[in-house]
């Protein structure tokens, strides 16, 4: 009897991970399929021209250090060490959404991100999450680390209307990009995360709390000291 039990559990396992396989499979193909479909109707040079051509669009030397660092060390902090996508941050943000029992973390990198907004939809469907990351690699390998930051920087939401990082400055600060503070810096850096919830506009306080997130980040990674978090956070308070 229990011969017969290990072998009905032992054909239930290989059943298993045969329907896990070809369900995996299905995805990575159909996801394959979205990231192909996406580049015949519009080209990696056809976009990149496109993004370049926005008035306000803005070169990456003509961006702060200190901007620069803020939104890597808060949105993918190893940008310049993966090849599109991080391993590491995908298996940290799903280990943290099983624990939560919801989607808390996304865990995409800056290049997964900027293939998200300027080729598909924000379903959180699998199949797009595969295109995601095919059209991430394809773009490691057009633009390079540089053209992706500028890229996106130059792309991504900072709400009120701003859809770039040239906007958001004249918007929010009343002054061209170069021309920001620290403060001013890593504060901007943290509303593309979720710009409705914290447009300064509209959530002062949250845009403030999503601020000492970014700052904490900061001081994690090296960017910051926690002495220049704590004189950051103070001059916020006189602001």
């Amino acid at each position: 009897m229990r011969k017969w039990l290990k072998r009905l559990f032992r054909l239930a396992v290989i059943f298993f991970l045969l329907a896990v396989g070809i369900t995996a499979g299905d995805i990575c193909l159909k996801g394959y399929d979205m990231y192909r479909t996406a580049l015949e109707q519009t080209s990696l040079t056809e976009m990149r021209e496109t993004i370049e051509s926005k008035e306000h669009y803005t070169k990456l030397e003509d961006l702060p250090q200190d901007y620069l660092e803020a939104v890597i060390s808060v949105e993918d902090h190893r940008f310049y060490r993966h090849g599109g996508f991080d391993i590491f941050a995908t298996t940290r943000a799903l280990w943290n959404d099983i624990l939560a029992g919801a989607y808390v973390e996304g865990g995409s990198t800056i290049s997964q991100q900027l293939a998200k907004n300027l080729y598909f939809t924000q379903e959180k469907k699998l199949e797009r999450k595969v295109a995601e990351v095919f059209m991430s690699f394809a773009m490691e390998k057009e633009y390079g680390k540089d053209k992706i930051l500028e890229l996106y920087v130059n792309s991504i939401y900072f709400g009120s209307g701003y859809y770039c990082v040239w906007d958001a400055c004249e918007g929010y600060f009343g002054k061209e990009p170069m021309e920001m503070d620290q403060y001013e810096c890593t504060f901007l850096a943290g509303i593309p995360n979720a710009p409705s919830a914290y447009d300064p506009t509209q959530n002062p306080e949250l845009a403030k709390q999503r601020h000492r997130q970014v700052l904490e980040q900061m001081v994690k990674h090296g960017d910051l000291t926690q002495e220049e978090m704590d004189a950051l956070l103070e001059e916020g308070k006189q602001r």
